[in-house]
Formats: structure tokens, C-alpha cells, sequence
């Protein structure tokens, strides 16, 4: 409200400092979010927030330019439903090609915390010259103490966790050869017909991100038939259906059951719950799980009639 209330002064003076080279990262808020883990998010004054989008509307076109088709996290016209209904679509035609299909399910260890400030410059500078562009997003990069990690919570993270690991994408697709490879932000999964190759595969892209991106695969990374489901953005997965995640259904009886006991005690609204109800919807609909969904509005509706 402070800044929309000064609202061309504030401009004025960022342009200033921008074009003077004399503007500095203001000081993080940080708090923790326990989601499905804990997590800690780093929040930076409004004005800040300003600058990150300015600069994303402006340098995030030339990357997304190089980014591989199949990366879907924070994208225009991408997002975990895209990345979902391509992961159906390959695993039917994996299907169709081999009839025996194994996934390879990977995540980079603790990611955002080891992203690499050097490596990262070095990434960027292929791609952007102007030399106070790249002085703006160094000061952002090293706003983070340290010479390793980005914080959550910047606009910019998502784009420079993007373009890290977008030489991995490269990597995968161009030098390995990989047909069935879909990433989202630091999870991945690829498709084959060939356990022992997707072992190889594994050991020559833990290798590449030790060497040139300074990063580690988690010890959960594993390979196995796709007739179990793989448990990827939000839903397990098979070609032939898609099953919301356990975990998801129960934090939403959870969720509901107290939402139902405030109602009672007339601390909300049906509004609120109905809010509620529609975004988890929005999820499950994505989904085979009529059943489910019927089962936990039932819960909801009899608890609040």
C-alpha cells in the first residue's frame, strides 16, 4: 500500500538506481512453510519484488527460447497438469514401442541451497551481454550469503533454477539420446525398455551434475517397472489411469474435518469451505477418482448439514 501510494516517486527512484548501477538487494524476511516438508522461504520488501519481475518480464523470453519442450515448472503454458497428461502420453506410446517399460524417478538433493553463484553467472553470461543487466541479477545472486543456494520465494529463483538445469536437459536429450524425458523444476523422469540402461543412464548424470553443476542426485533415486505407478506432480501414474497420491486425499479429510468443526462452532462460513473444496477439485478432477472425491465430499456435506 506504501509503495502504490507513492507509487511514481518509487518508479522514478528504482529507474534511477538501475540505470545508475546503484541498486542493492533489500533485507529477506525469511519464515517456514510445512508443506509437505519443512521448508524455509525467503520474502523480500515489495519494491524488490518490483525489480524480479521487471527483469523476468524482460530476460526470461531468451531463455525460455533454449528451454527443452518437455520442462514444465514455472512456464507459460506449461504447469504440473501439462507436465501430467505428457507423462500419460508417454508412457502409452513407451507402451505401445517396448510392452515392457521401466521409469528411471529422480530428484537433485537439497536444490535450491546448492545451486552453484559462479556456475550460474557463467550459465547467464552465454546468453545475455549487457553489462548491467548482468551486474543486477550478480547483486541478486549474491544476495544469498555464501557462495552456494538461492532462496525461495524470488520470482528470479525460478528462473535461474530453470536455466541451471536446463544444461542437464541438454545434456539428456542431446548427448544421452533420451526420447521419454520430462522435467519438472528438480524432478525428473525417463521412460525405457532397458533396466541395466537406465542404470547406466543414472550413472552418467549423477556424474555430469557432480562435474559441471556442482550438484547431487537424492539416494531416493530409483528405477523400476512402470506397472507400479510413478508418483510424479501430484498423482501416481500408469498408461492407463491416473490416481491421486494418498497422502493428498488424507490431508484433505483432514483439512475438511476441521474446516467442518469451526463451521459448527460459527468461526467461518460455508463460503470457506466451498473455497476449499473447489481448489482441491480443481487437483482431483485430473485425475480417476470419482470414487474418492465422492467419498470425501460425503464426509464434508454430513458433518456440515
Amino acid at each position: 500500500m506504501c509503495f502504490s501510494y507513492n507509487l511514481e516517486k518509487e518508479l522514478i527512484d528504482l529507474q534511477k538506481e538501475l540505470k545508475n548501477g546503484t541498486y542493492r538487494t533489500g533485507k529477506y524476511r525469511t519464515f517456514y512453510v510445512y508443506d509437505p516438508k519443512k521448508r524455509e522461504i525467503s520474502e523480500l520488501p515489495f519494491r524488490d519484488r518490483v525489480v524480479h519481475h521487471a527483469i523476468c518480464n524482460v530476460i526470461e523470453p531468451l531463455f525460455d527460447k533454449k528451454f527443452i519442450y518437455d520442462s514444465y515448472g514455472c512456464r507459460v503454458g506449461k504447469g504440473t497438469h501439462a507436465g501430467s497428461a505428457r507423462l500419460v502420453n508417454f508412457l502409452r506410446r513407451a507402451k505401445r514401442m517396448w510392452g515392457s517399460v521401466y521409469c528411471l524417478k529422480a530428484d537433485i538433493s537439497k536444490y535450491f541451497p546448492s545451486i552453484d553463484h559462479e556456475v550460474l553467472k557463467r550459465i547467464i553470461r552465454r546468453t545475455i551481454r549487457c553489462k548491467k543487466t548482468l551486474q543486477v541479477l550478480d547483486e541478486i545472486i549474491d544476495s544469498t550469503p555464501g557462495l552456494k543456494g538461492i532462496p525461495l520465494g524470488n520470482l528470479t529463483s525460478q528462473l535461474f533454477a530453470n536455466i541451471y538445469l536446463n544444461e542437464l536437459d541438454h545434456f539428456i536429450k542431446e548427448k544421452l539420446r533420451v526420447k521419454f524425458y520430462i522435467r519438472y523444476m528438480d524432478d525428473f523422469v525417463i521412460l525405457y525398455n532397458d533396466k541395466k540402461q537406465l542404470h547406466k543412464w543414472r550413472v552418467e548424470i549423477e556424474r555430469f551434475l557432480n562435474e559441471r553443476l556442482l550438484l547431487t542426485l537424492n539416494p531416493k533415486t530409483s528405477v523400476f517397472p512402470i506397472a507400479r505407478g510413478i508418483d510424479f506432480l501430484g498423482y501416481r501414474t500408469w498408461p492407463t489411469h491416473k490416481l491421486l497420491r494418498k497422502r493428498s486425499v488424507i490431508k484433505m479429510k483432514r483439512k475438511l474435518k476441521k474446516l467442518s468443526r469451526l463451521y459448527s462452532e460459527g468461526k467461518i462460513g460455508l463460503d470457506k469451505i466451498r473455497c476449499v473444496i473447489a481448489s482441491w477439485l480443481g487437483h482431483a478432477k485430473h485425475a480417476n477418482s470419482y470414487r474418492v472425491i465422492q467419498r470425501v465430499l460425503d464426509i464434508t456435506f454430513c458433518k456440515t448439514s
